[in-house]
């Protein structure tokens, strides 16, 4: 695999494809299957309607879910050294599976055994991009769906956003791997796995508030064996909470404002602390500092800032070639840290600000909770010099942070008084 050319192979392309079809069929069967008994709805004509509605929000909570996963997935194969099990793309050594590759592999590991290419890193690669594949087909039927149904207008634009950005973050893993694991751009994968995040936790919460806002809400759903008084019993229950929650509204607006801005700040941070967090991991500055609070037993360490954050250069070298030397590592890893400090105190008080609120009360807590596992786990990575289990869970938890954070900016939203609905 020494030649460029040689980094792309395209010859497998349709077997990959064929299995990210059949990791999404799972998810998409599933959905059908229990969207497919017919409901009715008190005050609403249109059962198919209210089907593929249920459908789509069912279909956007897993694909959710699985992209969640999927970031997960992808630190395991950083942490593990496999970005390069396969160093082609987007199969590996121009077949669909590494076993169709098992001669090159066996050639590859018996020249460096514990080198980026081996059976097992080589079945991380792939299954990885298997993942990523499925993700991108339930995307693909996310949109397509949304589009092809009565939706409003921003829903449709939102769906289109995601597929667009998918597709970016598609390229991204395509270059991680004919860059050859260039920092800047592996870096960006991750980024780019974050804002995927935040725009379908968006996108199912744009339907949740859509769908309440025309009230077809859960409580709105009535099975078929319900007689007519039932039903109109809940349409009481209904107004009776709509109005109970209109009223809880009353002289909460002041404070939707600091809410919002205290989230949006967040958020902000949480967004840097990730960057610079993937800057550390793919430039393996972890290990730069062993001991905590202090680095090298010193608060100020030696640390070369030029160096370490000059951002387009390869793995482990200067744009001029020359190795990145040891203080540039220390330069990542204290930033990072440093940085930490800052974020910790920040949620911990947004956590707090929450709490005081009744409808962010749980999401407070969330925080509260997330936070310290995040300390934790970084804790862990400096004291016992990153172990794969800690990394992966710091990881899984600033994604997680993104996700609550977003939730909440989307929970303010609602609370707030609009004009002609969502």
């Amino acid at each position: 695999m020494n030649s460029s050319a040689s980094l792309v192979n395209l010859a497998p392309i349709l077997n990959i494809a064929l299995m990210g079809l059949i990791v999404a069929l799972g998810p998409i069967s599933w959905v059908w299957l229990k969207t497919r008994q017919a409901l009715t709805l008190a005050g609403f004509e249109d059962e198919q309607l209210l089907k593929s509605r249920k459908r789509l929000l069912l279909l956007s909570q897993i694909t959710l879910f699985l992209t969640f996963d999927l970031l997960i997935f992808g630190a395991f194969t950083r942490l593990t050294d496999s970005g390069l099990g396969c160093p082609d793309w987007p199969g590996c050594y121009g077949h669909g599976s590494p076993s169709g590759a098992s001669a090159m592999i066996e050639g590859a590991q018996a020249l460096m055994p514990t080198g980026p290419v081996t059976h097992i890193k080589a079945w991380i690669e792939m299954i990885h991009r298997y993942l990523a594949t499925g993700v991108g087909v339930l995307i693909l039927t996310i949109s397509a769906f949304t589009v092809s149904q009565k939706y409003p207008k921003t829903l449709k634009l939102e769906s289109l956003v995601i597929l667009f950005w998918v597709s970016v973050q598609g390229a991204f893993g395509a270059l991680t791997v004919t860059m050859r694991l260039f920092p800047a751009v592996v870096t960006m994968h991750l980024m780019g796995a974050i804002i995927l995040l935040i725009l379908l936790t968006r996108f199912v919460m744009t339907q949740r508030i859509w769908l309440s806002a025309t009230g077809l809400t859960k409580s709105a759903l009535v099975a078929p064996t319900e007689s007519a008084d039932q039903s109109t019993g809940k349409d009481h229950h209904i107004h009776l909470e709509k109005v109970a929650q209109a009223l809880s509204q009353v002289g909460g607006v002041s404070s939707a404002r600091k809410i919002q801005l205290l989230l949006m700040g967040g958020l902000t941070l949480v967004l840097v602390q990730i960057l610079l967090g993937g800057w550390v991991s793919t430039n393996y500055a972890v290990t730069a500092c062993s001991t905590f609070p202090m680095c090298q037993s010193s608060w100020w360490p030696l640390m070369n800032f030029s160096q370490g954050f000059e951002l387009w250069r390869p793995l482990g070298l200067t744009s001029g070639g020359a190795n990145l030397n040891f203080e540039a590592l220390t330069a990542i890893h204290y930033t990072h840290r440093l940085t930490a400090y800052v974020v910790f105190v920040f949620m911990c008080m947004l956590g707090y600000e929450l709490r005081k609120e009744a409808q962010f009360n749980t999401l407070g807590r969330l925080i509260w909770i997330l936070i310290g596992l995040q300390v934790l786990t970084g804790v862990s990575n400096v004291v016992f010099q990153w172990p794969l289990f800690a990394a992966v869970l710091h990881t899984g938890g600033a994604a997680a942070l993104v996700i609550v954070l977003t939730l909440g900016l989307m929970m303010n939203r609602s609370n707030k008084p609009t004009k002609g609905g969502v």
